[in-house]
């Protein structure tokens, strides 16, 4: 089992929401998962990231790899938070 940390769908149509979860590699996007750690909302402006940077750290020490996407949104928050 590869576990992975990644988005997951939700909200409306056109108003879309993403949880940040870590599941097995092979359940589909909206599946089952895990664990929830975070969410994303980029219907605000600027969009709105948050993690529970005590799990992030759990999962990557166990092994878990972040989609591309994930990891962009959180090397992005990271220097927003250096800068405040």
């Amino acid at each position: 089992m590869a576990v992975v940390l990644r988005l997951a769908r939700a909200g409306a149509t056109k108003r879309p929401y993403y949880h940040v979860v870590a599941t097995d590699s092979r359940n589909p996007r909206d599946g089952k998962f895990i664990e929830a750690i975070g969410s994303y909302d980029p219907n605000h402006s600027p969009a709105k990231f948050a993690v529970n940077e005590d799990r992030w750290a759990h999962w990557t020490k166990v092994g878990a790899k972040p989609s591309d996407t994930l990891s962009c949104l959180y090397k992005a928050a990271k220097k927003t938070a250096a800068k405040a």
